[in-house]
């Protein structure tokens, strides 16, 4: 399965038939679930605490490490799928719409090349 083959629908459906199996939709709620999202970020982003650039491609590069930080990026994605999921959220029209505000708070001719939040223009 890779991202050219593979659709949303059908990783929720893997997602889904996962936790049946388990009998986890009883703890599977917006806060729980959003604590996972939280919880597995923050995991992420402990592999590049302290690292400079070059130490983080090294990392990127060194196969084990790179599991480790890919198991955390596939931890948070369970846990977006597990939400979208079960609360009937469509992730691709949440992101088209986001991606719509943000053209209208972030205007190529504005903040092109700057990394300011918009209230910082």
């Amino acid at each position: 399965m890779e991202d050219d083959t593979t659709n949303i629908t059908k990783l929720k459906i893997l997602v889904k038939e996962f936790c049946e199996k388990r009998d986890w939709d009883q703890y599977h709620n917006p806060k729980d679930l959003s604590i996972g999202i939280v919880t597995e970020a923050s995991e992420l982003l402990q592999h590049f605490r302290f690292k400079n650039e070059e130490q983080i491609k090294n990392m990127l590069d060194d196969e084990k490490k790179n599991e480790e930080i890919t198991d955390e990026v596939a931890d948070i994605l369970y846990f977006l799928l597990r939400l979208a999921q079960m609360y009937e959220i469509d992730l691709s029209t949440v992101l088209k719409r986001k991606l719509e505000k943000n053209e209208q708070r972030y205007p190529v001719d504005k903040v092109k090349g700057l990394n300011k939040k918009y209230s910082e223009y």
